[in-house]
């Protein structure tokens, strides 16, 4: 139930220069530097405001936004419009005005909503929910209409990153993998990156080095290589007997009858997307130029196409000791937090991981 602000001091230790304890347990954070204001959902629904002093010694409190009927899941504020959007667990996204306190607007889904990314040139927004759904809504001054919804997960949206600049969304879920939605100018194009073990919890998309940095709950820390080009994995093909050998599969009874023969089940390879059995794809490999960082099946014939130098790692996988829960990136320094289910508070320098000092743009490389 408490927020606490943490100031550096010259031992080097960090120590808590605010404690301020909530009515209710905090569950989602927004800040905003420049103007040094913080907001905070609870469980309760609600969301207040905080003004934070130039020493970051005091916290004022602004105002309470009766934002939602359960947790509230994420925030973000907009300083022009001065608008706060957030989404929450009665499964809607709402949008307030912070100069009066007053709710302009709300949409409903059918799932909770999980997660939030805000274009604020274009006033989009992208919702991500436990359907595995994103929705992309046009925010307007009271009222909001539906652009688009993406479908690609098998599991609950967990983390959304807009690029406004190569305008790229991509999505963590709790299937372990993440997609980058090409948003900009080739619409409906979609790359799938596959290395976690666990669900993704939280993504940060480096623009100025072309790097992904995504975070899983079970301590796994990636840093993908976006700055080549890769190969959109295929849609898988259904068939009723195996693309390959043309054996059927276990539910065509007609061809099992004709040929006197049992079924066999269903596969597909990853590389291709081809209707496969079991025996046209005893082989695995790694394919990182298509995102797959592990391996998967592929059939036979696929696994011949693969030369040694494609199955080379695209992605630098690292051990953050803790189930991470949440992550922020300091682009201009080349710092990142992870917060752990173990209430431990980690700052990472990840210069030397991204290759550059982000501050001034050099590169390594």
């Amino acid at each position: 139930r408490t927020i606490r602000v943490w100031l550096k001091r010259d031992s080097g230790q960090y120590w808590p220069s605010i404690y301020h304890t909530m009515s209710s347990p905090c569950s989602a954070m927004a800040y905003h530097h420049d103007s040094r204001r913080i907001f905070v959902g609870q469980d309760n629904g609600a969301i207040m405001e905080f003004h934070i002093s130039e020493d970051f010694n005091k916290m004022n409190f602004v105002k309470t936004y009766p934002a939602h009927q359960n947790r509230v899941s994420a925030i973000t504020f907009c300083l022009t419009s001065e608008w706060v959007i957030s989404t929450g667990h009665d499964k809607c996204v709402s949008w307030m005005c912070t100069r009066s306190g007053s709710m302009l607007g709300r949409h409903y889904f059918t799932s909770w909503a999980s997660c939030l990314q805000y274009d604020y040139e274009t006033r989009y927004a992208f919702v991500g929910d436990y359907s595995g759904q994103i929705t992309l809504l046009k925010l307007e001054q009271n009222t909001c209409s539906i652009i688009t919804t993406l479908k690609g997960h098998e599991g609950s949206i967990t983390s959304l990153w807009w690029d406004p600049v190569q305008r790229l969304l991509f999505s963590g879920a709790s299937d372990h993998s993440i997609i980058m939605w090409d948003i900009g100018g080739r619409k409906g194009r979609t790359l799938l990156l596959q290395g976690h073990h666990d669900k993704v919890q939280a993504i940060c998309y480096l623009q100025l080095t072309r790097q992904l940095v995504s975070c899983s709950a079970d301590g796994g820390i990636a840093v993908w290589n976006m700055d080549i080009s890769r190969e959109e994995a295929p849609q898988w093909l259904e068939s009723d007997s195996c693309q390959k050998c043309e054996q059927p599969f276990f539910w065509n009874i007609k061809q099992m009858w004709d040929t006197k023969t049992l079924g066999l089940r269903q596969h597909h390879c990853r590389k291709c997307g081809q209707a496969v059995c079991g025996k046209c794809s005893t082989k695995r490999s790694s394919y990182p130029i298509m995102g797959f960082e592990f391996q998967v099946r592929v059939c036979d014939s696929c696994f011949e196409s693969i030369k040694d130098e494609d199955r080379t790692s695209l992605a630098t996988f690292h051990e953050g000791k803790h189930n991470i829960s949440h992550m922020s990136m300091d682009i201009s320094r080349g710092l990142m937090v992870t917060c752990g289910s173990d209430r431990i508070v980690k700052i990472w320098d990840m210069t030397p991981v991204v290759g550059c000092s982000l501050a001034t743009g050099f590169s390594s490389r």
